[in-house]
């Protein structure tokens, strides 16, 4: 018989390693995030746009590299979150530096993002003691549509991108609590609501074929 390849996540050498390449990005992230809390108190808009795009873009490649190299693990993927909820609120702390008077006209839609997010960490830490880190389809697009939103603001145009992005944003977070209410146990990177289901349907029906059709000491 064929030997059964292991399973990457399973056998992943850097699967509790804290210094990896990875997450070093991600802490020049967290890092770079306190460079812009300067560059907002100094009112350099256009600058702050700037670093905020490459931060952001940071954030990409560091998840590349992790699958790349094989580098995932459970202390990047929380590190991660972490750096990427620091990174917003400074965005919000210089968007109210930079651009206070358009924040506050779109307090409805920034203000259903922040209380998404808090239901979504709230019962992560209730139900795991962990931050969720599930990484995603929608938190992905919101990723990009924060940015397009984000400079959109800081350079004066129109604030429709911002609305969408924080509508995008709630949406995802509304999804990341259900898929919470879902699991069991903590896991990263789950990609959907839909993909959890689907998994969660594979795993029922092949406990159920793995059940005995008859008992043992029983007769037919």
């Amino acid at each position: 018989m064929a030997p059964v390849s292991p399973d990457p996540e399973i056998h992943n050498p850097f699967q509790d390693r804290i210094v990896t390449i990875p997450n070093i990005i991600c802490g020049i992230r967290f890092l770079g995030s306190l460079g812009l809390v300067g560059l907002a108190l100094t009112g350099r808009a256009q600058l702050f746009a700037v670093f905020f795009t490459i931060l952001m873009f940071s954030d990409w490649i560091d998840g590349r590299l992790a699958r790349w190299l094989n580098q995932r693990s459970d202390f990047g993927a929380r590190f991660d979150s972490f750096a990427d909820s620091f990174l917003y609120a400074v965005l919000f702390f210089g968007l109210a530096c930079l651009c206070g008077d358009v924040l506050k006209h779109e307090s409805p839609w920034w203000l259903a993002a922040f209380l998404s997010y808090v239901l979504t960490t709230s019962a992560g830490l209730l139900k795991y003691g962990r931050i969720p880190s599930y990484h995603t389809y929608g938190a992905k697009i919101s990723y990009w549509l924060i940015l397009i939103g984000a400079i959109s603001v800081l350079l004066g145009y129109s604030v429709w991108p911002f609305r969408i992005a924080m509508l995008s944003v709630t949406l995802a977070n509304i999804e990341a609590t259900v898929i919470t209410s879902r699991l069991s146990e903590w896991r990263a990177d789950v990609l959907s609501l839909r993909h959890l289901q689907a998994k969660q349907t594979i795993a029922a029906t092949e406990e159920m074929q793995e059940e005995p059709l008859t008992k043992p000491g029983t007769d037919d």
